[in-house]
Parts: C-alpha cells; structure tokens; sequence
C-alpha cells in the first residue's frame, strides 16, 4: 500500500492535513485532432487508481455505445463528457480533471485541438505551469503541433513536455521517436520556451504514461507520471509583491481592510506597502485571513490588509513595496487572442480589465497579426475570431502591470464589449509605449466621437458610412 493509502486507513485528518500541504501543478494537454489526448488523460487517471467504481461502470456501458477503440474501455470517456463530443469523437470545450500522488495535485485542462476551438485553447492554457503536447507517432510534427506550441509559449507556459504517442502503432521503433525529436527541437528555436522534454508512449496501451515501458527499452528517461512529479515550478514565480485590491472590508467604524489575492510574491506584519496609483505608504498592520490572523501571506491566498495609517484605496488599486513598483502607463502594446464574432475594430471602445481594476478603451493600431501555424507575421487592421496578433491600446486611466513575460498575473487582461459585457478577447500586455500611442484610424476627431455615439445605438453601423452618405 502508498503512503497515501496507509494514512487514509489510519488517519483520515493527517491524511487530510497532507493533501493539502501538497504542491499543486496544472497543465494542459493538447495537439491535433485524434493525436489522443482525452485518452491520455483516461490513463493518467486510470493507472493512478483516480477513478471511483460507480464512474467505471458508467463508463463501461458508454463504450459500448461510443467505442473509439478497440479495446472494451475507452478512456477518453473519462473527459470527453458532452453528447457531441461521444459522437464525433472530438474534444470541443476545456475539460477539467483533477488527480493526486503522494507527491503533488494536479488540475489538467483537457483542451480542443481543432483550429475553430482556439480561444478555448488559449483559455486553458493561460493559467497552466506546464504543457503536455501530444504528436501522433505516425504523422510527426503537424501544423497543429505547431500552432499549439506558439500558443503555450505566448501564454508564458515555460514547461513543455513533448509526448510522442502511439508509439504502439510504430513498432516502437526508436528511430521514428529520434526523427520526431529532432524536428521539433528545430522548430522549438523559434518559441520562447525554456524546459522541453520528450518522452515516447503509447495512450491506449500505457506505456511509459504512469509505468516505464517494457516495449522500448531503449528509452532511458522517466515515464510521464514521474516527471510531472519532479518538475520544479515554484522557481517560475515572480518575488515582487502584487496585491490588486478588490474589496474594501469596511464591517464597522473600527476595521477598514483590503481584500484580494496575492498575485505575487509575500507579504509581512510590519512591511513598508505603497498604494498605486495614488502613491500613499503606510505599514501593514494585520493580515486577516478566514482562518485567523497570521504573520505572513504568500502567492496565491486571500488575504486582508490592515494598515497603520488611514490612506485613501479603492478597488482597483494595487498595494506593492516602495521599492518594487510595476509599471504604470495609460498607452501600451499586447498580444491578444481574440473571442469574439464580431471582429475587434480599431477606435471602437471597450471596457479593458486589468487584474480589478476596470477602464474604457480601444485599440489605436493592430500591428499584426500572427499566422499561428507559420508564426508569420502579416499585416491587418483587425482580428476575426480565433485570430492572434499585437495591438497597441490607449486606456483612459493609467493601469499597473507587469509585463506578462516576467508576471502573468499582473500582465494579462480581458477586453470586454461596452453593450453585451461579454468577454472578446484576452490580452498578455509586453510594453508600455512612450507618449500617445499611435492611431492608424482614417476618422477626423469628429468622426472618432460621432462613431462612438452611433456604435452605442447602432452597434453594426459605421460613422464614416453615415457621414458619407
């Protein structure tokens, strides 16, 4: 029995005590369509004994039915859920699992690998550690490898793990898992990605996924589980102290506190803070957590901050250390993977959300945008849906960001539409840009404000077609 398993026999609220002390990763599965990532998944959770009984029943009746394999269990039905995606076969939305070793939890994103999918891609992708990049044995590096693998790298996924699968299709032959490694690494140049690693295995089968294969001796490296168990990601994150506000906890005439969740770093009793943008410093006073006070907070809890001084913070604001200020611009340049039907215009306005803090503003120039499968840059002046490229904003209150290459918590941010208040698009912030920032709109000023009027009223309408007209 695992140590684990000991514990919850004897134990229950040690075991419980330990699990929660547990490192956790998330990563996210992709590749191309049919390269076998929701069955991937299925072993992870399968050989890792994750599965409950009543669950394994009900799968095994469903494969009856949505049988992809030629085995009597599929386990891609352990993540494929939805009615459409039994049927066709296909992952269509982001899947969420979550499983445990003795080592550490995970959260896997199981994400769709067809192009038409790409925002729910993106959308999985931005909050993972790693990357797991499926390539079918038989077929090697595909446009979609590619495309993914620009993905991840824009969305600051520094962990890659390169899983050459169907291995069993082959003959597990070495030499097919050599070539396959040798024309990613190539192709890996252009990405800005640190850690790659490469492991051949075959889903269906199992091998080297949570047991080293017996069928390719000639591998020498660990098998997908334990590397997911030894991968170190806590050196990843950023030490600069980010706190964005998005309560003030004000319960009685004796308690003014400042609710949120740090996005980086660590904060302690007696700590010198500065509040952005209004550049007041105080002391921290308390750290208010559900659970009692403590003496120090680090990344990822939600605290609440008293101070030793009465300053003037809002939702929206950011607490950070004198010494240790993000920038703070109303003009600057991102990269931004678009959501939306409706094409992103230049000039039209949005609501632009940075962290908690929320403001109007457009996009005064698309400077490109990337073919994700070529990563060619070409020229356009707006973004259809699922389409990549970097834009230079002007917002009307200056925000406070890292930039997302060196934090993604404090350099990301969601583009809104003004009249249905959904979310269009995502955005990873690279720079701040000196001065105004440049327009390449062919509208007088008159023009920019009538189309801001008409565009309230009239969403599909065009000023300069009225004004002509």
């Amino acid at each position: 029995m695992s140590n684990d398993t000991n514990l919850i026999a004897s134990d229950i609220e040690e075991y419980l005590r330990v699990h929660e002390n547990k490192d956790m990763m998330r990563f996210i599965t992709c590749g191309s369509v049919d390269d076998g990532k929701s069955t991937l998944i299925g072993r992870l959770l399968f050989d890792s004994k994750m599965i409950f009984e009543d669950h394994m029943a009900a799968i095994e009746k469903d494969s009856k039915k949505f049988n992809t394999t030629d085995e009597s269990f599929d386990l891609a039905l352990l993540v494929d859920g939805l009615q459409s995606e039994r049927e066709q076969g296909i992952t269509i939305d982001v899947a969420y699992r979550y499983f445990a070793t003795e080592q550490r939890k995970f959260i896997i994103a199981d994400t769709p690998g067809h192009e038409q999918y790409t925002r729910n891609m993106a959308t999985g992708a931005s909050t993972c550690d790693l990357a797991i990049i499926l390539i079918d044995a038989r077929h090697g590096v595909q446009v979609q490898t590619r495309r993914h693998s620009y993905i991840c790298s824009l969305l600051g996924i520094k962990h890659v793990v390169i899983a050459i699968n169907k291995m069993d299709a082959v003959d597990y032959d070495q030499d097919v898992y050599k070539k396959i490694k040798d024309d990613y690494r190539e192709f890996a140049k252009q990405l800005n990605i640190a850690d790659v690693r490469f492991v051949p295995i075959s889903a269906l089968k199992g091998d080297n996924v949570v047991n080293q294969s017996e069928n390719m001796p000639w591998y020498p490296g660990s098998p997908l589980l334990r590397l997911l168990n030894t991968v170190q990601i806590s050196s990843d994150d950023n030490k600069q102290f980010r706190l964005g506000v998005q309560y003030v906890n004000r319960p009685n005439l004796d308690f003014r506190g400042f609710a949120g969740t740090i996005a980086s770093g660590e904060i302690r009793i007696g700590d010198i803070i500065e509040a952005l943008p209004s550049g007041k410093q105080s002391k921290v006073k308390e750290i208010v957590t559900f659970d009692g006070n403590i003496d120090v907070a680090y990344q990822g809890m939600a605290i609440t901050l008293t101070l030793e001084d009465e300053i003037d913070i809002s939702r929206g604001d950011m607490i950070v250390r004198p010494h240790e200020k993000p920038q703070s611009t109303k003009n600057f340049e991102a990269d931004v993977v678009w959501m939306d039907e409706t094409a992103l215009h230049v000039d039209r306005e949005y609501i632009i959300k940075v962290g908690s803090n929320s403001t109007v503003g457009s996009v005064t120039a698309v400077n490109y945008q990337t073919d994700v499968n070529t990563i060619e840059q070409k020229p356009a002046n707006q973004l259809a849906l699922n389409e990549i490229g970097s834009c230079n904003f002007e917002v009307a209150k200056e925000v406070q960001f890292d930039a997302y290459a060196s934090n993604r918590a404090t350099g990301a941010f969601i583009i809104i539409d003004r009249l249905s208040n959904a979310t269009v698009g995502a955005g990873m912030i690279k720079q701040a840009i000196e001065g105004k920032a440049e327009s390449k709109s062919d509208y007088s000023d008159f023009e920019v404000e009538f189309n801001a009027l008409v565009r309230k009223h009239f969403p599909h309408w065009e000023a300069k077609d009225i004004l002509k007209g």
